[in-house]
């Protein structure tokens, strides 16, 4: 290319530059004008859903617009998070996600092309551990109980988990890893499928999150094991954490929720919808409900990006070891 076509083809480049940024910065401005669409990647009904609902109907009173939930179900959470990936970042178009489709899923499965750059982070709403329980089957009560038995029978017990490479398996391999233990994985498809086999006594051991598997310790149909995450869980005090054994001492992973946009999203956008999304997560009625289903709101403060980053290192770690792959 000559000199003078080169200056010509900048001197264009710029001009549409300049043309689009007024626009492009009235448009920021007048955020929201229309409705605002989640998507879930999930069908309704578990807990990333349920997450999502709370987070639009109190955020549509912050950003002043109707505030829409799109189930969109399939891959383990991945196909609504690579729609939210392909949108126009025009703050339109959000993925209220876990970290299996967010953070965990691309890892295993080489038919994911999405990355996390591929997303504008916004916040991380809530978490909840994850808590390994027993059967009746398995026949233990607590987790001296459950070591004993699995290092006496190595590779005999099985647990299972709502599909490979979901936070369930991850924190089931974990505990593996650190308890120095041998169980055979299970992947059922969904945590009903999981649930029936467990009370079916066709499986010895589980792992949910705590949502899920607090009505069942509840109701006595399951023993709780222990919960997932460095300290015992503030809403389940009964519950120890695996953490206080020394066999588990360094298990620390739990299911967390994070509200994201398709990367390149204008920055007066993003600030109006975290400043929308920190409004949520302080009020108190956003607050409870989120608390009586067994899920903790977090930090608004903690920086997305980072949290998620280091997220992403954690599970790198948990696949290597145990060779997790799709």
């Amino acid at each position: 290319m000559s000199t003078h076509i080169l200056r010509r083809t900048l001197i264009a480049c710029g001009a549409a530059m300049l043309a689009a940024g007024p626009a492009f910065a009235d448009e920021a401005s007048s955020y929201p004008n229309k409705p605002v669409t989640i998507v879930v990647g999930y069908p309704a009904g578990g807990s990333t859903d349920l997450v999502g609902r709370l987070v639009a109907n109190e955020i549509e009173k912050h950003l002043g617009q109707t505030v829409v939930i799109e189930n969109l179900g399939g891959a383990g959470g991945a196909i609504g998070a690579q729609k939210v990936v392909n949108a126009k970042p025009d703050g339109y178009t959000l993925l209220v996600g876990a970290n299996n489709e967010i953070a965990i899923a691309n890892q295993i499965n080489q038919s994911i092309k999405y990355k996390i750059t591929d997303f504008t982070p916004i916040g991380v709403v809530a978490a909840q551990p994850m808590v390994l329980v027993a059967s009746a089957k398995a026949g233990v009560k607590n987790t001296a109980e459950f070591v004993a038995a699995v290092k006496a029978n190595p590779a005999k017990f099985s647990y299972g988990s709502s599909g490979v490479g979901t936070a369930l398996h991850l924190a089931g391999e974990m505990m593996k890893d650190q308890g120095k233990i041998n169980m055979q994985h299970v992947p059922y498809r969904g945590v009903p499928a999981l649930t029936n086999d467990v009370l079916g006594n066709n499986i010895e051991y589980g792992v949910f999150v705590l949502s899920s598997g607090l009505p069942l310790i509840k109701a006595g149909k399951v023993t709780a094991i222990g919960t997932t995450e460095a300290k015992r869980y503030a809403a389940t005090p009964d519950i120890p954490a695996l953490a206080e054994t020394a066999e588990f001492k360094n298990v620390d992973i739990n299911s967390w929720f994070a509200m994201m946009g398709p990367a390149g999203m204008p920055a007066p956008v993003v600030a109006k919808i975290k400043a929308a999304l920190d409004k949520t997560m302080a009020a108190p009625e956003f607050r409870k409900k989120m608390e009586d289903a067994g899920v903790q709101v977090m930090d608004s403060n903690i920086d997305a990006g980072k949290y998620i980053n280091g997220e992403i290192g954690k599970y790198k770690q948990i696949i290597d070891a145990a060779k997790i792959e799709l």
